[in-house]
């Protein structure tokens, strides 16, 4: 592991109020507002922007491209734009969001943590993690998470705002530069040598994205549509997880993106998945695992059931049995689950189930006709894994 850190102005560094245990937060503290940046809006959106600046509509499609395409932020780079001026064309539209405070480097170079600084001193991280042939992304929607889930870093940090549509999206492009200027080289010779795009990215990194709807809806739009308009992904390859806010759950699936629903469900039982998740005191396991079923309905994409194994908490068989039991008591082939190793936080009274218990609850699941597979656990060391997002610069 490595660790690199950059200075920036010393800004105030916002802290949420500590969540009462088992208590949610929907609405995010009033903050003030990062400034407008072309990736706030779709192309008509930017044009009528550049028109409010006073400047020509056609400047915003040259910009989407040097921003999807090129991945430039430099206007010294942007000799298509008129040298007089272009700078501060840049600041308007382009302003920047994210500053970068401290880099941590895992698995031989092919995980990358990055910690961002807002506007405002508010802290998010996000994390890139380099395979074969493809490179993830694990973005964060909020500063903070107001589910207040024990287990999890972030949620034990409280809500201390949502991010907008841009600042979402920046942290992909940021990842995106990374890659093209060979910061995250990673693998053999070859892949070395290969300009790799971002091909996957997950909303599992700080905050629930649905609890911030609009602007996470609108990010994924940014991510899925044609260059310059966005970033030309596929909407295969992105996932948005959530703890189970059912209404949004459905809104999603009526929006007609074919993204991947990965629910975190952690308890087949209402009455442990009440401790565990406290969003199932408004909706239970079966009322998210319904809306689930309706958004593969729906989507015809199979859902991911994320499951923390947690050492004699969650892990026992007869809750696998249980778990396999209420997924196939609404058909076959719709999920999958994803069992993943409980990572390590500060201040939690919980650890990773034994290994020979994991096998015992994988094994379960499979002979209950449940196609699982345990999630890789990439970035644990430098509390870049799942869970433990927590935005700290020491």
């Amino acid at each position: 592991m490595s660790t690199t850190e950059s200075t920036t102005t010393d800004l105030p560094e916002p802290t949420a109020k500590r969540p009462v245990p088992g208590q949610l937060t929907f609405t995010a503290p009033r903050r003030g507002k990062p400034p407008k940046h072309l990736a706030d809006f779709d192309l008509a959106g930017r044009q009528a922007l550049a028109k409010e600046l006073g400047l020509p509509a056609f400047r915003a499609k040259q910009l989407s491209n040097h921003y999807f395409e090129r991945f430039v932020a430099d206007p010294a780079e942007m000799t298509d734009l008129p040298k007089n001026g272009r700078e501060e064309m840049v600041a308007q539209l382009m302003p920047t969001l994210l500053t970068s405070i401290k880099t941590l480097v895992a698995d031989g170079g092919n995980t990358l943590k990055q910690v961002h600084r807002l506007f405002d001193g508010a802290l998010v991280e996000s994390v890139i993690m380099r395979y074969p042939g493809r490179v993830t992304m694990c973005i964060s929607s909020q500063a903070g998470c107001g589910m207040n889930c024990p287990f999890c870093a972030t949620g034990q940090e409280g809500l201390t705002r949502n991010l907008t549509t841009a600042e979402i999206v920046e942290q992909v492009v940021a990842g995106a530069r990374l890659l093209r200027s060979g910061e995250l080289p990673g693998l053999d010779d070859d892949e070395r040598e290969t300009p790799l795009r971002v091909s996957n990215v997950v909303f599992m990194g700080m905050g629930e994205a649905l609890a911030n709807y609009r602007q996470a809806i609108d990010a994924i739009k940014r991510l899925v549509s044609p260059a310059p308009e966005g970033l030309g992904m596929s909407a295969r390859g992105v996932t948005m997880s959530t703890v189970g806010l059912v209404p949004a759950i459905d809104k999603l699936a009526a929006e007609g993106i074919p993204v991947t629903l990965a629910l975190s469900l952690h308890a087949p039982d209402d009455e442990l998945r009440n401790e565990l998740v406290p969003i199932n005191t408004r909706w239970s396991v079966d009322e998210a695992l319904d809306a689930a079923h309706r958004y593969f309905e729906a989507t015809g994409r199979r859902v991911s059931i994320e499951y923390a194994l947690i050492k004699d908490i969650n892990d026992q068989g007869w809750r696998a049995d249980l778990l396999a039991k209420k997924l196939n008591a609404r058909g076959k082939g719709w999920v999958h689950v994803n069992p993943i190793p409980l990572n390590p936080t500060p201040c939690s009274k919980w650890t990773a189930s034994r290994k020979g218990v994991e096998q015992n609850f994988v094994e379960r699941l499979r002979a209950g006709g449940i196609p699982t597979t345990v999630r890789d656990t990439r970035g644990s060391d430098i509390d870049g894994a799942c869970g433990q997002l927590a935005a700290k610069t020491a």
